[in-house]
């Protein structure tokens, strides 16, 4: 199934697109894809219905974040062994880990707005997964068993913040709408391996990053267990997993970075595409 919330910013309603393409209202089944809709035997009901008799919903709304109530945004660095290179780092002996802001989290489509003085904002086209069952200290060999699905996000990142002023990564990844996310929640079962998909990312038309997950060092059901050591994933927290090469923090002979005005648009195979303009600091 592709799970969904649109509408206007926190009035988003749940829905999903069906077979053809379609946008179906679930507003009358459930009351949001929330963490009580992403366990197992939830999302088993919803994959049940008939959806030709679900509301068609017409024109093209707004899509928020496919899913609501996460308690974490855990993020991977340096997890794609050709980003690693093109960044002079050495592979990582185990997965870095940083957080995202919860308030960095924003939908597929909305803007992006730079940080006050920012001259460094790149852009990392990246695989997310969505937990939907409680994940403490599991095993890599049932890890996957507690995602709810994948989905596709802009891990932003201020360059400047994140490498230049002390060795937390956070400072430069948490800024406001720094985290699209979407347009859809994807459920494991209709996403098959996440480990061979193909991604992308253009800025103003140009092509910038091409990819597939199947350059991961780190892989989903490691990530999972391997977080899942560190502090409990609860139903809605995502982990987004590392980028593959073509940032702009690698660009040679120099960076080009985003400047207000700029468009983003990503995807990755199955998962979605993510249409963002950059927009400049507004208080």
């Amino acid at each position: 199934m592709k799970l969904v919330r649109y509408g206007k910013p926190g009035k988003e309603k749940p829905g999903l697109i069906d077979a053809e393409g379609k946008l179906r209202d679930l507003s009358g089944v459930v009351p949001d894809i929330g963490p009580a809709q992403l366990s197992p035997k939830s999302l088993a009901k919803l994959a049940k219905l008939k959806t030709a008799n679900l509301p068609l919903v017409r024109g093209k709304p707004r899509m928020g974040i496919p899913f609501s109530g996460s308690t974490k945004f855990v993020a991977i660095g340096l997890n794609y062994s050709d980003h690693a290179a093109e960044t002079g780092n050495p592979i990582p002996k185990e997965p870095i880990v940083f957080h995202k802001t919860l308030s960095s989290m924003t939908g597929p489509d909305d803007d992006v707005m730079l940080p006050k003085g920012s001259k460094k904002t790149d852009w990392e086209v990246e695989l997310g997964i969505v937990i939907g069952t409680t994940a403490r200290n599991v095993s890599k060999k049932d890890a996957l068993s507690y995602v709810a699905g994948y989905c596709v996000v802009n891990d932003v990142s201020e360059r400047e913040w994140q490498l230049e002023h002390g060795p937390t990564w956070d400072k430069g990844k948490g800024f406001d709408t720094f985290g699209p996310i979407g347009p859809w929640l994807v459920t494991t079962d209709e996403v098959g391996n996440p480990g061979k998909l193909d991604m992308w990312l253009d800025v103003n038309g140009v092509s910038r990053q091409r990819g597939s997950t199947k350059t991961m060092i780190f892989d989903c059901a490691t990530l999972v267990a391997y977080v899942s050591a560190l502090f409990t994933l609860n139903p809605g927290d995502i982990i987004t997993t590392g980028t593959p090469p073509g940032v702009a923090m690698g660009m040679k002979p120099a960076p080009v970075y985003l400047k207000a005005g700029d468009t983003m648009t990503l995807g990755i195979q199955g998962l979605g595409e993510q249409h963002q303009k950059v927009v400049k600091y507004t208080a």
